[in-house]
């Protein structure tokens, strides 16, 4: 378990003034409060700095998700922490309220098996991603990918000039509702889908895919793009 934020200065969190049944309900409001407020999902160290020392926020998610039974909205852990979504079940009702794609990140068949590819295989480079797809990956479209937020530079390859490779971000994982890389569909299910061929990977001699129980994901770097490119010898 990771270590706590440092309570706010001033707030009360402990709470020992109250009886138990009312402090965990304050301490239950606190939570859901912090997580409807936040765009992005909360962390338990976050979340920790609102409640007492001896408060097991695990059980508070529990009972906080007990409640919103039946409601168009529920509590899913993504991206390393906590966040409002509404319910699957709603997303067509949705849709017709407010239209699909107002987000600006719907995306087209080639960025979204390029963005599999580099969540699967990552890190990975371009000229490598060209070689899986038979066909030269742009840099417009590892551009669009990038300013969308879902991938970022990663470390530099080995390979001779050091290009830089991609990974994925905390913002894909939040986009597409994955906790970690592990919530990756079955690499079986996508050969049988016919989103991703076995014989290209195999022809491609590309790394193994990431391990099941690999927790990587790349943070969102301040490296500029266009000195990554400079770099890439694809």
């Amino acid at each position: 378990m990771g270590r706590r934020a440092r309570a706010k200065e001033g707030l009360d969190t402990e709470l020992s003034d109250l009886p138990p049944e009312l402090r965990w309900r304050e301490w239950m409001g606190r939570v859901e409060a912090v997580i409807f407020a936040s765009p992005e999902p909360v962390t338990r160290e976050v979340l920790g700095s609102v409640v007492g020392r001896d408060c097991n926020l695990d059980l508070i998610i529990d009972d906080i998700r007990d409640e919103l039974r039946g409601r168009p909205y529920e509590l899913v852990a993504v991206a390393g922490g906590w966040q409002h979504r509404t319910r699957k079940n709603f997303a067509e009702a949705i849709r017709a309220a407010v239209g699909a794609g107002n987000d600006g990140k719907d995306l087209s068949q080639a960025e979204a098996l390029i963005l599999a590819c580099i969540a699967y295989y990552q890190p990975i480079t371009r000229t490598e991603l060209s070689s899986f797809f038979g066909k030269e990956v742009s840099r417009d479209t590892i551009g669009r990918l990038r300013g969308l937020g879902f991938i970022a530079a990663g470390p530099r390859s080995p390979q001779p000039g050091a290009p830089y490779t991609y990974v994925t971000t905390k913002a894909f994982l939040s986009h597409f509702g994955l906790q970690t890389l592990r919530d990756l569909p079955d690499m079986e299910m996508l050969e049988e889908a016919g989103l991703l061929s076995k014989e290209k990977m195999l022809a491609g001699e590309f790394p193994d895919p990431l391990p099941a129980d690999d927790d990587r994901f790349g943070e969102d770097e301040d490296d500029d793009e266009e000195a990554a490119d400079r770099t890439e010898t694809g």
